[in-house]
């Protein structure tokens, strides 16, 4: 599995540019990145998680969620029989510390497809096709350069004994490179591979799987661009949201527009393979085997790592690949889009490392979600949606004395219903600031039909799609979806009292006086809109 410093590159991401070059385009790129068939979305499986399903749950689940791809990074044959009753395809991995016995040893590597991929390769009406390609290794280069000269060996040691078995076209063998082996990648048109992998590894790696029509692996992380970007990426770039023309992301030397940092990181690939000049290079498709986004992380170092951020990017992501599927400026159209696969399904809680580093997964290892994502048109795939879905909550960096006072304020003069936090109500657990302030701004925010502004409580709220409701406590915007979708219906989590009798329950349990409350209600009138602008390339 890729260390947590996976992505972004080992020299520097950017090269400031203070205004455009005359246009000096590059020749075609020539890679299709999407292989055969149409671009899918599939999920990667770690399992360093505690109380991992069982592989029979495991397939249940895949199959609940119409999840039809994923990558493992091993071969289990116990998940893999129960893979193939899901009708689920699966990229099964070679891990790190296997590498020195297959690379050395050919026959090593013909008994390790004897034992692990022949009986899920459908080589008969007997034997199931779960077997998809086999990843050898992962990110190598960063993770165990050591490794390094036994890793093409080791690769064709397996693809050799795939042929023997008549699989080489229906299993190729490659391996998941990060994105750190390209240098320069931002703008794309100047990109390169480490000059020092280019020859002992890269361009030999590029001869094989051009010889044997398998695709380049590559693990691709927005994220970590972002990260090391230092400002000069805007974020709404790395989540695949729409920015003015003015703002996109412009390579001076080609002057093609990029509207995502995925598809800028492609083409960058696309350059590096074209300065390698291996005869047949051009032809290699690319899949992306692991990309995604955190949803928590330390405050401080890893502010991008936030449950909104994670569902805006691999929400994003399902639907650039899955419905628009534009491939690349370089590389346009539907024909040269890139699969990939989403790191990671669930989250990792036995990981080491930095805090983000066990808050990768759309899933808790129960398979409760971590948050829902917007996926609707997906063909069913993640079923779990939040279309048209937003609630409001207490700002996580928000001063716990201001988000006290906004919450006094709602449950007060602003007549949100706040009686689900009282004592012995639903939501009266966890007993915390934060807590009952999240339920009472979304109380308030809701009762007024989610209009523009009503979510500020001056700076101490915040809009999420992810629905905050936990246990037995359901929030007020999880009720409306409830009451639209089954009009009459009586399915409340707590009895809705008056305006007047919801603020002086509130009033006894805060004991807050009529004054203060007036006071806050007048601050909180005024509205304060902050407009930021940033531009990749300045």
């Amino acid at each position: 599995m890729g260390s947590w410093s996976r992505g972004g590159s080992g020299s520097s991401l950017l090269t400031p540019l203070l205004f455009l070059l005359l246009s000096l385009h590059c020749s075609p790129v020539l890679v299709s990145a999407a292989g055969s068939g149409e671009p899918y979305v599939g999920v990667t499986i770690g399992t360093a998680v505690t109380n991992l399903l069982s592989p029979s749950d495991l397939a249940d689940f895949l199959r609940a969620q119409h999840i039809t791809r994923v990558r493992l990074y091993d071969a289990d044959p116990r998940l893999l029989s129960a893979l193939a009753t899901a009708g689920v395809r699966a990229i099964v991995g070679v891990p790190n510390d296997e590498l020195l016995a297959l690379g050395s040893s050919p026959a090593t590597a013909t008994a390790w497809v004897a034992r692990r991929v022949l009986p899920f390769a459908g080589v008969n009406s007997s034997t199931p096709a779960v077997i998809s390609a086999i990843a050898v290794g992962d990110e190598v280069p960063t993770a165990l350069p050591s490794a390094l000269p036994v890793l093409l060996p080791a690769i064709r040691s397996l693809a050799a004994a795939l042929a023997a078995a008549n699989l080489s076209s229906s299993i190729p063998v490659s391996t998941p490179l990060p994105f750190s082996v390209v240098e320069d990648p931002f703008p794309p048109s100047q990109a390169f591979f480490n000059q020092t992998l280019a020859k002992s590894l890269v361009a030999p790696l590029f001869a094989h799987l051009a010889s044997t029509s398998a695709p380049l692996m590559l693990n691709l992380y927005p994220y970590y661009s972002l990260m090391q970007s230092k400002g000069v990426i805007p974020l709404d770039n790395a989540l695949f949201r729409p920015l003015p023309p003015s703002l996109e992301m412009v390579d001076p030397n080609t002057l093609l527009h990029y509207t995502n940092v995925f598809d800028a990181m492609l083409d960058a690939v696309h350059v590096a393979v074209q300065n390698l000049n291996v005869s047949g290079g051009g032809g290699v498709p690319i899949l992306v085997t692991e990309t995604g986004w955190p949803s928590y992380g330390d405050r401080r170092a890893e502010p991008y790592a936030s449950k909104d951020n994670a569902d805006a990017y691999n929400s994003n992501l399902i639907k650039h690949v899955l419905e628009d599927k534009p491939g690349t400026p370089m590389a346009p159209g539907a024909a040269a889009q890139s699969s990939a696969y989403v790191y990671e399904l669930f989250n990792e809680d036995l990981r080491p490392g930095p805090v983000s580093e066990a808050n990768w997964g759309l899933f808790y290892g129960n398979g409760t979600p971590v948050y829902l994502l917007h996926v609707s048109g997906a063909g069913g795939f993640l079923a779990n949606d939040t279309t048209d879905r937003s609630f409001c909550v207490a700002a996580d960096d928000a001063d716990e004395k201001a988000v006290q006072a906004a919450m006094d304020w709602a449950c007060g003069p602003g007549r949100a219903d706040c009686t689900a936090i009282q004592p012995g109500q639903g939501c009266y657990m966890p007993d915390d600031v934060r807590s009952h302030a999240s339920y009472a701004f979304d109380a308030y925010y809701q009762s007024q039909a989610r209009a523009a502004g009503s979510c500020y409580f001056q700076g101490a709220g915040m809009v999420t799609t992810t629905d905050p409701s936990h246990d037995n406590c359901l929030f007020p915007g999880s009720k409306r979806l409830g009451n639209d979708s089954k009009s009459g219906s009586a399915n409340n989590a707590t009895t809705p009292t008056s305006d007047a009798e919801g603020s002086a329950i509130w009033r006894l349990r805060t004991g807050r006086e009529n004054g203060f409350s007036l006071f806050l209600r007048l601050l909180l009138s005024i509205a304060v809109v902050i407009v930021t602008d940033s531009n990749f390339w300045t």
